[in-house]
């Protein structure tokens, strides 16, 4: 099993076997898709029985992620946090009334990337986070230090992100080992697991206890959690909404940096997209303001370059994998019980069938009369599966961009004797892939661009942390 860049590892299959093939790990099946159609065939069309996860004795069962959204089973309690959290931001409709947070928060953004333009992959981070966790929990980080929320839940991200490794946990391949001794060889995973679990149930009681006590003093920024713990339900449903909500904040804040860090290269790297994006944004929104999210329908070329970042490079090149909750069988092939089954978005997104030079970043291709397939029929997902978040996602990448380039040029960096730095240009790997770290320079459009910004902590001075009240 791949350690490393798993989408090319797979990817070699398709030239060797076809669109669907077979890896057998001791008693696991695990079934790579390699094309669009299979994986509509099987994980849209017959969503009923290919919406189930693996369960991942190690990061499921003994750390508790089972609880959260993305390892869920696809079971009644899964179907009602899915219910509770599309219904406050699975719609365009329904992501509405949080323009107000999204557009203050990216003000900050952009102030804070002015004074220190070297810190914009941070305060990307930071932008996206803040917004989740004053949605989920009605939460205000504190942005000048590190804040004791953002810490316990980015913690939890990547010791998921390490629970999750392919391979690295041999209680995933061999269950039976959670009931031998502690002191028996091998039992290391026991005293991780045990760490791990602390860590992941204390990121989501310590935000739903934050809003009670704020509730019960009367004083509550509106949140889901807020709106949902007012709905008086029960102990049941409580924990459905605790866990929903840590979702929000755990699922948005880093596939929302990963594709913002991508955005950033891109404009490095191809300055004339940049210069076409930003002379639309002046046509439209002119120079003494900053786009907002009604602006959106008004910039299509922007629309088509956000589109053109999902494509590029997807958030999670394998996706998140599925499991098959009963026997199926697919163009004569038998598909067992409790396969896995991981898709290679990257592929499908570097189809040259269905994107003409895949390698080349190109908005054009969403843009005008002959558009190509919308990459948003399988980046975020298949089926009863599919982010029900991808409406705030979207719109909270698309906010970003547009502002960002409304009063900033970003360019290749210059080193101190004027040679211009040749930008990095590789993505690591994981469940979501990064961009590794690269060079780049920030600067102001203009005098009045900068004017503007600078004003931005003055006209809409920052709301006092949450962190002590923690």
């Amino acid at each position: 099993m791949p350690k490393d860049y798993e989408w090319l590892h797979w990817a070699k299959h398709k030239d060797l076997y076809g669109p669907i093939s077979t890896v057998r790990v001791l008693k696991t099946r695990v079934i790579i898709i390699s094309d669009l159609q299979t994986a509509i065939d099987l994980l849209d069309t017959k969503s009923s029985i290919y919406s189930n996860r693996p369960k991942f004795p190690f990061a499921g069962e003994m750390i508790g992620w089972n609880r959260q959204m993305i390892l869920s089973q696809y079971d009644e309690r899964f179907r009602l946090m899915r219910k509770y959290v599309k219904s406050f931001i699975g719609t365009r409709a329904a992501i509405t009334a949080h323009k107000g947070v999204q557009e203050m928060e990216t003000r900050y953004f952009l102030a804070r990337v002015l004074e220190d333009p070297s810190s914009v992959i941070d305060q990307i981070r930071k932008s996206a986070g803040s917004t989740f966790l004053k949605l989920s929990h009605g939460y205000t980080v504190d942005t000048t230090r590190p804040d004791t929320l953002v810490e316990l839940v980015e913690n939890a991200s990547k010791e998921f992100h390490t629970a999750t490794l392919p391979g690295e946990w041999l209680i995933d391949s061999i269950p039976l080992m959670r009931f031998l001794p502690e002191w028996f060889p091998g039992e290391h995973f026991k005293k991780v697991g045990k760490v791990f679990r602390e860590h992941n149930i204390e990121q989501a009681n310590r935000p739903v206890d934050f809003v009670r006590r704020q509730m019960a003093a009367g004083i509550e920024v509106p949140s889901f959690t807020s709106q949902m713990l007012r709905k008086g339900l029960n102990e049941y449903e409580e924990d459905v909404v605790m866990w929903g909500a840590n979702s929000l904040y755990g699922g948005g804040t880093d596939t929302t940096t990963a594709a913002l860090t991508t955005f950033i290269l891109i404009m490095v790297l191809y300055p004339e997209v940049q210069k076409k994006a930003q002379a639309e944004i002046d046509a439209i929104v002119g120079n003494d303001r900053l786009p907002e999210v009604d602006d959106r329908p008004k910039l299509p070329y922007l629309e088509a370059v956000l589109m053109e970042v999902l494509r590029y490079h997807p958030i999670g090149p394998m996706g998140i994998p599925h499991c098959v909750a009963q026997d199926d069988v697919y163009k004569g092939m038998f598909i067992p019980k409790d396969s896995i089954v991981l898709v290679n978005l990257w592929l499908i997104a570097h189809n040259p069938e269905i994107y003409p030079d895949p390698d080349r970043f190109d908005p054009e291709r969403f843009y005008g009369e002959n558009k190509q397939l919308d990459p948003q029929t399988f980046v975020y997902g298949f089926g009863r599966r599919a982010c029900p978040g991808r409406e705030l996602s979207n719109s909270n990448m698309f906010l970003l961009m547009s502002m960002f380039l409304s009063v900033f040029n970003i360019t290749k960096a210059v080193d101190s004797k004027g040679n211009v730095i040749e930008p990095r240009h590789e993505f690591g790997s994981g469940t979501v892939s990064h961009a590794k770290p690269f060079d780049f320079s920030i600067k102001p459009r203009s005098a009045a661009a900068e004017a503007m910004v600078r004003n931005i902590f003055d006209e809409y001075p920052p709301p006092r942390s949450n962190a002590e009240d923690l």
